[in-house]
């Protein structure tokens, strides 16, 4: 039988994106003796560009979290690579390798995933020119041939904030069933609609240049926008903390990212899935100086 290696830390954060590096970066800053567990599949990764986020606006997804990674090393934070398979109540974190973090407290910042549609071409472009939020992408792609997919109850509500963006926008209703109360609000923003089921997203050149609808038609357009169903990362690690979460499977947590559950905290898209970049960072960045607190009247 091998021997698991063991280590013991103040906190173990599981996720290290923005989210999780912000609040690694505070409890570094305060002396914690702090561990980072990242499987290294962030969310954002297709993405050229991360916008939105103040001093960093346009910078690339891989350059952000290796600036990240660099100032929390910097305060004596370690980054571990790995996948978390377990938490122990107590709390022995089980990693893919065999080893064993001990910590007084965890911070979990897994975010989400974006569950796509089964349309041909959705998940090669998601990121490029599929995309789901107009306040990241929407100034990249002012101006030009945009669509809105009908793929969930807000698909409506998506279309009438994209129209900010362009004046050529049309709603492709796909499996959406909309009301004509709907019809009528996407017709007084000038927006106009598609009827049918999209069958597929038409790629030349590597670059999105329609939508095909079933009957066979082809609409031009250069961007399109969907709002995915989020869903939370199929870890089962909260859960198997008893923490509490709501009817979407994300955690419920008060203001300061404290869980249902003694010792375990939670911020970013694993709490709030439309969150942006800088939203979780600043939830993480709160839950740090929270959990420092806590620390410092138990321990």
């Amino acid at each position: 039988m091998i021997a698991m290696t063991q280590h013991n830390y103040d906190v173990v954060i599981v996720g290290g994106g923005a989210a999780g590096l912000s609040a690694a970066l505070v409890l570094g800053r305060a002396r914690r003796k702090v561990a980072v567990i990242d499987a290294g599949a962030p969310r954002n990764a297709p993405a050229a560009h991360m916008q939105g986020f103040l001093s960093r606006d346009g910078m690339p997804p891989a350059d952000f979290l290796k600036v990240g990674r660099e100032e929390v090393t910097g305060y004596g934070v370690e980054i571990i690579e790995n996948t978390v398979s377990e938490i122990e109540p107590g709390f022995a974190v089980h990693l893919a390798d065999g080893s064993v973090a001990h910590a007084h407290r965890i911070l979990v910042t897994t975010g989400v995933t974006d569950d796509l549609p089964a349309i041909p071409g959705a998940r090669e472009r998601w990121g490029r020119d599929l995309l789901h939020c107009p306040y990241c992408h929407g100034w990249e792609v002012r101006d030009q041939t945009l669509g809105v997919l009908g793929t969930h109850p807000g698909a409506v509500m998506h279309a009438l904030l994209i129209r900010q963006w362009s004046d050529d926008v049309i709603f492709f209703t796909h499996t959406a069933d909309v009301s004509p109360q709907e019809r009528e609000q996407l017709a007084a923003r000038g927006i106009r609609i598609a009827d049918g089921e999209v069958v597929r997203l038409v790629v030349d050149d590597d670059r999105l240049t329609g939508v095909e609808l079933a009957a066979g038609t082809v609409v031009p357009r250069t961007a399109v926008f969907i709002r995915p169903r989020n869903v939370p990362h199929p870890d089962g690690l909260l859960a198997g903390l008893n923490v509490d979460l709501d009817a979407e499977g994300f955690a419920v947590v008060d203001r300061d990212g404290r869980t249902s559950a003694p010792g375990v905290y939670a911020a970013g898209n694993v709490v709030d899935p439309r969150g942006s970049v800088i939203t979780a960072a600043g939830a993480a960045s709160a839950a740090a100086m929270a959990i420092n607190a806590d620390l410092v009247r138990t321990h």
